[in-house]
């Protein structure tokens, strides 16, 4: 099984993009005072209104027309971290991987001590399969005391160590992501992975009902139902169990996901 809320880039990377266009005049030089709106040049705030019209598109799908406004706020202000940050992850989206390095290479050496910066880069290296090499960029996001959303970066870091099957630091994370964001989907359900693999069907059924109670459940990925499918197996709770089935049928019929519970592999 694939780890959880990973196919959905979309949905996940806005995890990672929430927050971000909070920080713009944000970067890596040492500071005398915090900015505020008021320190912001023409450009800058040229390049605000592109970058948020860029991340609008691109929470949208519409990743050439995000680009496009990306690169024009990077004209407007060429020493925007989030700029490059955001070009960043549209470039991940459209499958560019040399592209995207590019461009967090670039926010990283604008803005090396950011913890946004340091978020996306370890989002962008663990889907990259470079795992162990992200922890790095998501403790250092945690380690910053102005950071704002570190639920974000222990949510990606727990499900990078899934991705790698270290199910302790994964716990360790993600149970450190439940009191800074209880109600994150994406916790909730790599929690159930967790105590699923660990055989804890009990606490990985507790996970499964919280996150019926923070998601709609027509919008849950395959792979996650599947897990909420398998763990009500383990539970006995056949009502349950069909109920979801009826739901991984009707959103997503061709996945492998609903190929094996048509052929009850529920121990594979």
């Amino acid at each position: 099984m694939t780890v959880l809320f990973l196919r959905r880039l979309p949905q996940l990377a806005a995890l990672v993009l929430a927050g971000l266009l909070a920080a713009c005049a944000g970067g890596g030089s040492p500071k005398t005072d915090l900015p505020t709106a008021s320190d912001q040049t023409s450009e800058q705030k040229r390049a605000e209104i592109r970058l948020q019209l860029a991340a609008g598109y691109y929470e949208q799908g519409q990743y050439a027309v995000a680009l496009d406004e990306v690169k024009k706020a990077i004209v407007s202000d060429p020493a925007s971290p989030d700029a490059y940050s955001v070009r960043g992850l549209i470039y991940m989206a459209m499958g560019e991987m040399q592209l995207a390095d590019g461009s967090f290479q670039q926010a990283m050496k604008l803005a090396p001590n950011n913890p946004e910066t340091n978020n996306n880069y370890g989002y962008f290296l663990c889907q990259r399969g470079q795992v162990a090499e992200s922890f790095r960029y998501f403790d250092a996001a945690l380690a910053a005391r102005n950071y704002g959303a570190p639920g974000k970066a222990l949510n990606n870091a727990g499900a990078c160590a899934l991705k790698i099957k270290d199910m302790a630091r994964a716990e360790k994370y993600l149970l450190a992501a439940l009191q800074q964001t209880p109600d994150l989907p994406a916790t909730n359900a790599n929690l159930a992975k967790v105590y699923y693999d660990k055989r804890d069907y009990v606490r990985a059924g507790f996970f499964i009902s919280r996150l019926n109670k923070v998601a709609k459940v027509d919008t849950l990925s395959a792979d996650v139902l599947w897990l909420a499918i398998k763990v009500q197996h383990k539970l006995g709770d056949t009502s349950a169990q069909q109920a979801l089935a009826t739901q991984l049928r009707r959103h997503h019929a061709t996945s492998p996901e609903y190929a094996a519970y048509q052929r009850g592999a529920f121990d594979e």
